[in-house]
């Protein structure tokens, strides 16, 4: 029986945390354009160009460095922004809660058993993640760029996606709903982060080899240390979780269809990004890759989870095909 009053106010938290998120990321970017950490990063990659031009020519280093910003309120009130974005995505995640937590007792089971519902967990636990980042790394004027692939994913899940609150189909009634399907969750939406960082790698690293490239948006970009750091740190957290949901998927699969591992399309493209994702870790942790290498075959991970997410589920057929479940 499904709670019909539960279900609206569900989905009017899932809209109002989306219009949330939406003004935190104008907060954001409002920080990143004019606020210090974006100026102070922006500044060291004009100093080191013109130490690079000035050991060829003397007197260029001193017409090349501009002077100290002149406008420390306007620093200060652009930091007192940012920060409000903070509380405002504080605020969208524990409306994103209520969401989830309103759908599930409004349809008495785990909150999802569909694409609107999975999608809405994984993009909570993509802003949580952020969120326990920013209390690690002074990376806050980047929010905007992670809050911009969260809110996509709301608005196409809301919309194209959305499914009316109701009971799951009997196959999916089991209690590794619970288990292997959370894990798949949790996994997904702290890959989100590492994906977004390593993208910023490759752009602040292309910058960082010639200038002319993403003039106005690499040099505010945090340093290739800081970005290599959270990227895979946050993919160490993730990829154990990942494994975990994998194994348990064989085990429900071996208990419903009578095999461990089939070859099922979501099934292999899971695999495959499990093998993206160790070949990562395993290069880092034995060959010492860093830089643009570790970068590219992170993002590579990162674009067979959302292909996973979206084409496996709602193109192609399978026995994962449950009307669009995942």
């Amino acid at each position: 029986m499904v709670n019909e009053t539960l279900s609206q106010f569900s989905d009017l938290s899932y809209t109002t945390a989306v219009a949330v998120y939406v003004l935190a990321m104008m907060f954001f970017l409002v920080e990143q354009s004019f606020g210090r950490k974006g100026r102070q990063a922006a500044q060291r990659t004009r100093e080191r160009s013109a130490e690079l031009v000035g050991a060829g020519g003397g007197s260029v280093l001193s017409s090349t460095v501009p002077p100290a910003d002149e406008a420390p309120a306007r620093r200060e009130r652009a930091e007192r922004i940012g920060r409000m974005g903070v509380a405002l995505t504080v605020l969208g995640a524990l409306l994103h809660l209520a969401a989830l937590v309103l759908r599930g007792v409004a349809t008495q089971r785990v909150p999802w058993g569909n694409m609107y519902e999975y999608i809405m967990a994984v993009c909570l636990i993509a802003v949580v993640t952020w969120l326990v980042v920013l209390r690690k790394s002074d990376i806050r004027h980047l929010s905007a760029f992670v809050l911009l692939p969260v809110v996509i994913l709301m608005f196409v899940g809301g919309t194209m996606l959305y499914a009316v609150a109701a009971p799951v189909q009997p196959a999916l009634q089991s209690y590794w709903l619970v288990i292997h399907v959370s894990a798949a969750i949790l996994s997904s939406g702290v890959f989100l982060v590492p994906g977004v960082a390593s993208v910023f790698y490759l752009i602040r690293a292309r910058h960082e080899k010639n200038p002319a490239k993403f003039a106005r948006f690499g040099p505010k970009l945090p340093a290739l240390e800081v970005l290599d750091r959270v990227a895979y740190r946050t993919t160490v957290f993730a990829f154990p979780v990942f494994t975990f949901g994998v194994l348990c998927g064989a085990v429900w699969a071996e208990a419903a269809w009578g095999r461990f591992w089939g070859w099922d399309p979501k099934e292999t493209v899971a695999f495959i990004a499990w093998v993206i994702y160790a070949a990562y870790l395993h290069s880092r942790a034995t060959a010492g890759w860093r830089g643009n290498r570790a970068a590219w075959i992170n993002v590579v991970g990162f674009s067979a989870t959302v292909f996973n997410l979206f084409f496996v589920n709602l193109v192609t057929t399978g026995l994962h095909s449950y009307a669009g479940v995942g």
